[in-house]
């Protein structure tokens, strides 16, 4: 799966639009699956920022960077959609 970096002040407005819509019960399911993802991403990063790469195998640093440059911009980006879920729930529950 790929997660771009970049993240428009659009698109949090649009997320945060859609969380005001929700009821508790569907807030706190969707909590549960950013942080889940959040996990997830994050036990993979680890992996890759871990993996004895070959000195052999040409690029393969440069992979593994860029592989966990990605994974770390797209914690950062659920990370915020944690925080816009929070503070509907904060609102509302």
């Amino acid at each position: 799966m790929f997660a771009g970096g970049c993240v428009s002040p659009l698109s949090a407005s649009a997320d945060t639009v859609k969380y005001d819509k929700m009821s508790c019960a569907e807030l706190n399911v969707a909590m549960g699956d950013v942080a889940t993802d959040v996990s997830r991403t994050a036990v993979n990063r680890g992996k890759v920022a871990q993996t004895n790469i070959p000195t052999w195998l040409w690029g393969g640093q440069r992979v593994a960077a860029a592989v966990t440059a990605r994974q770390s911009a797209r914690i950062d980006q659920l990370q915020r959609q944690e925080a816009a879920i929070a503070a509907a729930r904060r609102s509302k529950c």
